[in-house]
Protein backbone atom coordinates (compact mmCIF):
# COMPACT_ATOMS: atom_id res chain seq x y z
CA UNK A 1 0.00 0.00 0.00
CA UNK A 2 2.04 2.89 -1.25
CA UNK A 3 1.64 6.16 0.53
CA UNK A 4 0.42 4.85 3.88
CA UNK A 5 2.36 6.07 6.89
CA UNK A 6 0.74 3.50 9.18
CA UNK A 7 1.63 -0.18 9.35
CA UNK A 8 -0.42 -2.53 7.18
CA UNK A 9 -1.21 -6.07 8.33
CA UNK A 10 0.65 -8.84 6.47
CA UNK A 11 -2.55 -9.88 4.67
CA UNK A 12 -3.18 -6.31 3.45
CA UNK A 13 -6.64 -6.06 5.01
CA UNK A 14 -6.06 -3.42 7.68
CA UNK A 15 -3.82 -0.57 8.66
CA UNK A 16 -3.13 0.29 12.29
CA UNK A 17 -3.59 3.67 13.96
CA UNK A 18 -2.98 4.04 17.70
CA UNK A 19 -3.39 0.30 18.21
CA UNK A 20 -6.68 0.03 16.30
CA UNK A 21 -7.33 -1.83 13.04
CA UNK A 22 -8.95 0.04 10.15
CA UNK A 23 -10.06 -1.84 7.06
CA UNK A 24 -8.37 -0.95 3.80
CA UNK A 25 -10.11 -0.54 0.46
CA UNK A 26 -10.71 -3.57 -1.69
CA UNK A 27 -7.51 -4.06 -3.71
CA UNK A 28 -9.48 -5.88 -6.41
CA UNK A 29 -11.33 -2.72 -7.49
CA UNK A 30 -10.26 -1.41 -10.85
CA UNK A 31 -8.34 1.86 -10.83
CA UNK A 32 -11.28 3.63 -12.50
CA UNK A 33 -13.84 2.36 -9.99
CA UNK A 34 -11.56 3.17 -7.07
CA UNK A 35 -10.91 6.68 -8.38
CA UNK A 36 -14.64 7.32 -8.85
CA UNK A 37 -15.37 6.08 -5.32
CA UNK A 38 -12.64 8.28 -3.84
CA UNK A 39 -13.98 11.32 -5.70
CA UNK A 40 -17.45 10.56 -4.34
CA UNK A 41 -16.08 10.06 -0.84
CA UNK A 42 -14.18 13.33 -0.83
CA UNK A 43 -17.21 15.23 -2.13
CA UNK A 44 -19.32 13.67 0.62
CA UNK A 45 -16.76 14.65 3.26
CA UNK A 46 -16.78 18.22 1.96
CA UNK A 47 -20.59 18.16 2.15
CA UNK A 48 -20.38 17.07 5.81
CA UNK A 49 -18.08 19.99 6.57
CA UNK A 50 -20.29 22.43 4.71
CA UNK A 51 -23.48 21.19 6.37
CA UNK A 52 -21.88 21.39 9.82
CA UNK A 53 -20.72 24.96 9.14
CA UNK A 54 -24.24 25.88 8.02
CA UNK A 55 -25.85 24.13 10.97
CA UNK A 56 -28.04 22.15 8.56
CA UNK A 57 -28.72 18.87 10.38
CA UNK A 58 -30.69 17.36 7.50
CA UNK A 59 -27.92 18.05 4.98
CA UNK A 60 -25.35 16.79 7.46
CA UNK A 61 -27.19 13.49 7.93
CA UNK A 62 -27.49 13.08 4.16
CA UNK A 63 -23.78 13.82 3.74
CA UNK A 64 -22.82 11.28 6.43
CA UNK A 65 -24.96 8.74 4.60
CA UNK A 66 -23.12 9.56 1.36
CA UNK A 67 -19.76 9.05 3.14
CA UNK A 68 -20.96 5.67 4.40
CA UNK A 69 -22.11 4.65 0.91
CA UNK A 70 -18.77 5.64 -0.62
CA UNK A 71 -16.82 3.73 2.05
CA UNK A 72 -18.99 0.68 1.44
CA UNK A 73 -18.34 0.95 -2.30
CA UNK A 74 -14.60 1.06 -1.55
CA UNK A 75 -14.88 -2.00 0.68
CA UNK A 76 -13.89 -0.18 3.85
CA UNK A 77 -17.27 -0.90 5.48
CA UNK A 78 -20.02 -3.46 5.05
CA UNK A 79 -19.36 -6.92 3.67
CA UNK A 80 -15.72 -7.95 3.71
CA UNK A 81 -13.94 -8.19 0.37
CA UNK A 82 -11.99 -11.36 1.18
CA UNK A 83 -13.44 -14.82 0.82
CA UNK A 84 -11.50 -17.03 3.24
CA UNK A 85 -14.09 -16.75 6.02
CA UNK A 86 -11.94 -14.60 8.31
CA UNK A 87 -14.00 -12.25 10.49
CA UNK A 88 -14.11 -8.51 10.05
CA UNK A 89 -11.88 -6.95 12.71
CA UNK A 90 -12.41 -3.36 11.58
CA UNK A 91 -12.06 -0.95 14.51
CA UNK A 92 -10.93 -3.69 16.89
CA UNK A 93 -7.98 -3.03 19.17
CA UNK A 94 -5.10 -4.97 17.68
CA UNK A 95 -4.09 -6.43 21.04
CA UNK A 96 -7.38 -8.39 21.01
CA UNK A 97 -6.91 -9.88 17.54
CA UNK A 98 -4.82 -12.56 15.83
CA UNK A 99 -2.54 -9.71 14.63
CA UNK A 100 -1.31 -8.89 18.16
CA UNK A 101 1.94 -10.89 17.97
CA UNK A 102 2.76 -9.44 14.53
CA UNK A 103 2.18 -5.90 15.82
CA UNK A 104 4.19 -6.49 18.96
CA UNK A 105 7.11 -7.74 16.86
CA UNK A 106 6.73 -4.74 14.56
CA UNK A 107 6.84 -2.30 17.48
CA UNK A 108 9.87 -4.08 18.94
CA UNK A 109 11.70 -3.83 15.60
CA UNK A 110 10.74 -0.16 15.26
CA UNK A 111 12.09 0.61 18.74
CA UNK A 112 15.32 -1.24 17.90
CA UNK A 113 15.67 0.70 14.64
CA UNK A 114 14.98 3.96 16.46
CA UNK A 115 17.65 3.13 19.07
CA UNK A 116 20.17 2.40 16.32
CA UNK A 117 19.31 5.67 14.59
CA UNK A 118 19.80 7.63 17.83
CA UNK A 119 23.16 5.92 18.37
CA UNK A 120 24.23 6.79 14.83
CA UNK A 121 23.09 10.39 15.29
CA UNK A 122 25.05 10.63 18.56
CA UNK A 123 28.18 9.28 16.85
CA UNK A 124 27.79 11.73 13.99
CA UNK A 125 27.36 14.66 16.38
CA UNK A 126 30.44 13.53 18.35
CA UNK A 127 32.52 13.42 15.16
CA UNK A 128 31.30 16.88 14.14
CA UNK A 129 32.11 18.24 17.60
CA UNK A 130 35.67 16.84 17.47
CA UNK A 131 36.31 18.14 13.95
Amino acid sequence: MAGLKHPVTPDGRYFVVRGRLWRLSNPHLSAAVRAACVITLMAARRAVKSAKAAGDLTAEAAAHHAVDNAKRALGERGEVWWSDGSPDLNRHMIKNTPYSAWYSDLKTAARRDQRIQFQNDDRLQAKEHVA
